[in-house]
């Protein structure tokens, strides 16, 4: 074990004061009996520096009773509990449920509040760092349960706890809540599943086509078989939100009088239009080109995006009171200042449009993809029949082979610095590439283009041998003596883009770093009052939903600045309890969007259909809902919760059941302390009950647990309370079970119905179903020992 200080606190205040200034560097020590056994095996990363002792503070452990009821310090001993007489005979419930928590020894130390606040006893959170490490499971900052498809037999048989974000949100930069989302999906539930999307991302009719899935690349389940198709749902969900815009896009119901200019309609232009707007904020949103949409309308082929959608996308903003001047360059036709001057807020997403150089001889005859995309059918007229080299490696490139090959050029070969597992594109783009006959070369750059009376007859390529350097910097390196020629009559360049700037003229003094205006991280605002800028034009060339993500965050900083109003938490919430469908476990593949046959495709029908519903529900399905399937281990919350006890804190006083549902991880905050528990007087007038079974009478911890309360009237139950414990992440009421009961007297067929609906709801893993039966046995004596 570590060494670490240890101090006796005299006070509360002193302890609490002391967590508060280490700033989650100290822990709280009662009992010792599971604190001592978490450190001692270093089973989280983080090592406290400093244990508060709280033993020493006098009067903490105190148990007495008043008029209110019963009140319990939260140092006082399990064993002083179990042996209270006072206890034993207003409130024997607890005392049973202390009684029967391990050893006697262990007993003699460990305190009440200690019992509430242990760690979990998973034994895949308890997998000491030893042989291979701790296992970083979802408690210790890792993004999976490793009991879903491992060993579960101890585990939750009622879903499990979020405690942490799941891998496929954390992995998306907007943070689309994507398990509770395909949660809405699995209950039928389209208008909620759509609700939920639109709160991250605002075109997901658009993202779900054109978008790099960085949420599939973390999809837990493809560890297991398959990831979930996550954008084929996505797909489904935002074509659905387009079709029903009306309702999802509305109008606000006021107008707050704030007006917003936004310059360019990509992607986090569009994405800040639609919050800003659903604010209440007046919107008109300026773009040089005909048609609004930016890169999504003009450089993504439609085979990939179809116009329509985005075209679909603009009327529904429309529809939304956004008003969209197109054909209008800002810079040119209308100075930078004189919006400043006449909006409350400007807000800059200009994109990148502009060629950036590579410094080859000879550059200037080669074609910039972006234009060709944009160009594309004039551009092919005399290129028909002939051979056509591209260099770059995302999606870009891929864009502009396939569109090459389509309208009619023989041979088409894409050449990148990547090797190909770190090749931009994303995998279904390359394998769709390859499909087309384009030939892909990974791990080549361009060394010399040829040409013959000043027309490009091929490209000499030089082996790349890496493309960053130690310290992760674009710094690409090359074996001069190994290369390879491609011979070819156009070179079309797509190694990226660069912003121009040219249009913020000199009015104004915006300061700009390597081409790029600088904003600040967290609030994206200029150097100049009033305006902020996102996008492309801040950080260069990067992903559409890159562009969403800080389209939103930036929203939310307009807002604030026009109105003075706090920021709000974006944060997921966290420590709710979720579900699965409970077949996810089993081996299965994922759904795979319907393509159009080889033959039929061109340039303006989209390749791929979309998924069905009766696929879409199935697909959701798969989706693990990743959480902790850690279950409540403490004995003593059971009968609390049965006894509708409060816990008081160093910060708060909350009923027991409310505080479980709020808590994540731990019970507690980090710098707060459970200071007394309080059973109300009124617990008395119930017929309260403890039954655990477990594995071995004494010692070890509850397989299965219930906790009851009756209120009775002449053998009638009025009121009734039935917990459920060490089959789900926290103690769980069984509601269903306690209405259907009410206002019934005890029979041994009423006892058995109760039983089956208190377990209705149960979610068995692949070792767990034998939970079930205990459980329904243990509902069901409780009601008859309570006749």
């Amino acid at each position: 074990m570590k060494n670490f200080n240890h101090t006796d606190a005299e006070s509360l205040s002193q302890a609490a004061g002391i967590l508060k200034d280490e700033q989650n560097n100290a822990r709280i020590i009662a009992g010792g009996t599971d604190l001592l056994s978490v450190l001692k095996h270093k089973l989280e990363p983080d090592y406290p520096e400093t244990i508060v002792n709280i033993k020493s503070i006098d009067g903490l452990d105190r148990i007495e009773e008043d008029e209110d009821g019963l009140k319990i310090g939260a140092t006082a001993k399990l064993c002083d509990i179990a042996s209270s007489p006072l206890i034993r005979e207003e409130y024997g419930a607890l005392a049973d449920a202390a009684r029967s928590v391990a050893t006697p020894l262990i007993r003699n130390l460990a305190t009440i509040g200690g019992n509430l606040c242990q760690e979990v006893r998973c034994w895949y959170y308890r997998y000491p760092d030893e042989i291979g490490g701790r296992i970083q499971c979802l408690r210790k900052g890792g993004d999976t349960c490793n009991a879903m498809t491992g060993e579960n037999k101890n585990h939750s048989i009622f879903g499990a706890r979020k405690v942490h974000l799941s891998g496929c949100s954390s992995n998306c930069p907007a943070h689309v809540d994507i398990p509770e989302y395909l949660a809405k999906l699995r209950a039928g539930d389209m208008d909620g599943a759509a609700s939920i999307l639109l709160e991250a991302n605002p075109i997901p009719a658009v993202t779900s086509r054109v978008c790099t899935h960085f949420c599939q690349m973390n999809c837990k389940r493809k560890e297991y078989d398959e990831h979930v198709n996550i954008g084929g749902m996505e797909r489904y969900v935002g074509d659905y939100i387009l079709e029903h815009s009306n309702r999802f896009m509305a109008p606000p119901k006021t107008d707050s009088g704030k007006r917003v200019a936004i310059v360019g309609s990509g992607p986090a232009g569009l994405t800040a239009a639609f919050y800003l707007r659903s604010r209440g904020h007046s919107v008109r949103v300026y773009d040089k080109m005909e048609e609004a949409g930016g890169l999504l309308r003009y450089a993504i082929p439609e085979y990939r995006l179809p116009k329509d959608i985005v075209r679909n996308l603009i009327a529904s903003l429309e529809h939304m009171g956004i008003e969209f001047l197109t054909g209008i360059e800002i810079g040119k036709d209308i100075p930078v200042n004189d919006l400043v001057e006449q909006y409350d807020s400007v807000f800059l997403n200009t994109g990148a449009w502009k060629r950036p150089l590579i410094g080859l001889d000879g550059e200037e005859f080669t074609t910039f993809g972006l234009d060709f995309l944009i160009e594309v059918n004039k551009w092919m007229e005399s290129k028909i029949g002939r051979d056509i080299i591209v260099v770059g490696g995302g999606n870009v490139a891929v864009d502009v082979a396939i569109t090459a090959k389509r309208l009619g050029a023989a041979n088409v070969v894409m050449a990148c610095l990547e090797p190909e597992h770190q090749m931009p594109a994303s995998e279904e783009e390359l394998n769709r590439a390859r499909e087309e006959g384009i030939t892909i070369l990974p791990s080549w750059g361009p060394k010399e283009i040829l040409r013959d009376h000043g027309e490009i007859v091929g490209l000499v390529l030089k082996r790349c041998t890496a493309v960053f350097d130690e310290q992760g910097h674009f710094a690409p390196s090359y074996d001069d003596h190994e290369t390879t020629t491609l011979h070819g009559s156009s070179i079309l360049m797509a190694v990226g883009q660069k912003t121009d700037l040219s249009f913020l003229g000199e009015a104004l003094e915006f300061k700009v770093s390597r081409g790029l205006i600088s904003v600040d991280p967290a609030t994206m605002k200029t150097s100049v009052d009033k305006v902020f800028a996102v996008g492309d034009v801040t950080t260069g060339p990067k992903t559409v939903v890159d562009a969403i993500a800080d389209g939103k965050k930036a929203s939310v900083a307009v807002h604030c600045f026009m109105t003075g109003e706090p920021e709000g938490d974006a944060k997921h919430p966290l420590g709710g309890l979720i579900t699965f469908d409970a077949s996810c476990t089993g081996h299965s593949q994922g759904a795979r969007l319907p393509e159009r046959p080889k033959e039929e495709r061109g340039l303006h029908l989209e390749d791929s259909y979309g998924l069905t519903w009766e696929q879409v529900q199935e697909e959701a399905k798969r989706c693990f809902n990743c959480g902790c399937l850690a279950v409540n281990p403490s004995d003593v919350a059971t009968v609390l919760t049965a006894m509708d006890a409060e816990i008081v804190t160093s910060k708060r006083k909350e009923p027991i059941e409310e505080m479980m549902k709020k808590s994540h991880c731990r019970l507690v905050e980090e710098d707060e302390i459970v200071t007394e528990i309080r059973i109300p007087a009124s617990a008395k007038e119930y017929r309260v009950g403890y039954d655990k079974f477990r594995v071995r009478d004494s010692h070890d911890f509850a397989v299965v647990s219930v906790a009851s309360a009756y209120k009775m009237q002449e053998g009638v139950i009025t009121d009734a309370r039935i917990v459920l414990g060490a089959v789900a992440p926290i103690p769980l009421r069984a509601r269903e079970a306690e209405a259907y009961i009410t206002g019934k007297t005890v029979t041994e067929e009423l006892a058995a119905e109760a039983a089956e609906i208190a377990l209705s709801g149960a979610l068995p893993l692949s070792r767990n179903g034998y939970k079930v039966q205990i459980a329904k046995t243990l509902v069901r004596n409780s009601l008859l020992n309570a006749r």
